[in-house]
């Protein structure tokens, strides 16, 4: 039996896709500066008009491609509401969250982290991308903020605390550091860990710090 042919939207769908892919590889090998958008037009197969069509601008395709690349698909629910933050939030005590942060951290990062780094070094010249930079970040920390409190009070019902005397804002700052694509990029991309290495190692790393 032949199947059918695809419909309209599913043929903009992966139009829509194979640009996208084709803007990751070539902003992570060229840079931001050194894409184009008649670089990604010629990767993806597509006329230059239809990459404008469909994104406005270069940057918007950047911004949405690392929307895409943070959530793992297009579907437009917040991080938060998502099933692994929600198994986060959900976690029977302190230590297994920490570990389950650093595992959903991982999963994010092993998308996310050189789109990550492309916003991160085209901000240093262009106004648009250092708000999203900061956007980016403040985004972080508030998930990370969302997870603290939640980790506190886990701490506070089984009568230990946080260590150090840390609180949920405290906390938040020590996880959105050591789950950030910074620490990522420089054990991951320069030094060479395994992601599941990087994993392990940030789950110690929160323990040691955030619990007694």
């Amino acid at each position: 039996m032949t199947a059918a042919p695809p419909s309209r939207a599913e043929k903009a769908r992966r139009t829509r896709k194979r640009m996208l892919d084709s803007a990751a590889r070539l902003f992570t090998e060229r840079g931001w500066a050194g894409t184009t958008v008649e670089h990604i037009a010629r990767a993806a197969e597509v006329g230059v008009q239809t990459v404008y069509f469909t994104f406005g601008n270069k940057r918007a395709l950047l911004k949405e491609l690392l929307d895409t690349a943070v959530a793992g698909d297009s579907d437009p629910v917040a991080t938060l509401d998502r099933a692994w933050a929600r198994e986060v939030l959900d976690a029977p005590d302190p230590a297994a969250q920490l570990a389950l942060q650093a595992a959903g951290a991982r999963r994010v990062l092993e998308r996310a982290a050189p789109v990550l780094e492309v916003v991160r070094g085209a901000a240093a010249s262009d106004p648009e991308l250092a708000d999203l930079w900061r956007t980016n970040r403040a985004q972080r920390h508030t998930v990370q903020l969302c997870f603290a409190k939640a980790l506190a009070d886990k701490a506070g019902r089984a009568g230990t605390g946080l260590r150090d005397g840390h609180d949920a804002a405290s906390a938040a700052d020590v996880a959105t550091a050591l789950l950030g694509p910074e620490t990522y990029g420089l054990l991951v991309g320069d030094r060479g860990w395994t992601p599941r290495r990087w994993e392990g190692w940030a789950a110690d790393a929160l323990v040691r710090q955030l619990l007694p």
